[in-house]
């Protein structure tokens, strides 16, 4: 059964190395026969979750800010499949990622029985810079309905632009979308 994948990419670099796992991830769930679209959250208008209330007195439908966060939210709604690709900076997702993860508020009661997947690259490859920005995304899962954790792949060991080409790392991603 073809899937709808969404891949959310906060990488500030176009071409960093997160961003390139996401467009071998973007592959290996289309040569597999899905649909699939990655969202640069760098191009996007998103503003900081200002905790008014607007989501949750309107049903959790909408979000009372002008910007591109209610679009974004449109499309995860839509997913069967949803990708979290961030960098690693100081032990924690990047700023991008967590702003938008807190405008998920916004509709988190109507994200029921996704499947999620994160990709996640770091200069420092100990297993601690993992287990800190898993717990990240484990805080968004423990409000969601029935959310399936896929997998993740994390990368460590790269912080140079393009040092994750020369890297088994891609084959990875490619092979995590490839079994969505």
């Amino acid at each position: 059964m073809s899937k709808k994948v969404l891949i959310i990419s906060s990488s500030p670099r176009k071409g960093g190395n997160s961003d390139i796992l996401c467009d071998e991830f973007l592959k290996g769930a289309i040569d597999a026969g899905h649909s699939a679209e990655k969202i640069f959250l760098r191009d996007k208008k998103l503003n900081f979750c200002t905790g008014c209330g607007f989501c949750n007195t309107n049903d959790y439908t909408k979000c009372s800010q002008v910007d591109d966060g209610n679009e974004l939210m449109d499309n995860m709604e839509q997913a069967d499949v949803i990708v979290f690709a961030t960098p690693i900076y100081f032990y924690a997702i990047s700023g991008q990622m967590k702003t938008f993860i807190d405008r998920v508020c916004s509709r988190y009661t109507h994200l029921v029985n996704k499947e999620f997947y994160y990709i996640m690259t770091a200069a420092d490859s100990s297993k601690e810079t993992v287990q800190f920005a898993l717990g990240e995304f484990k805080g968004l899962m423990a409000c969601l309905e029935n959310p399936v954790e896929k997998g993740y792949l994390f990368a460590g060991g790269v912080w140079q632009k393009d040092e994750v080409i020369n890297t088994d790392y891609p084959k990875q991603a490619y092979a995590l979308g490839r079994n969505v």
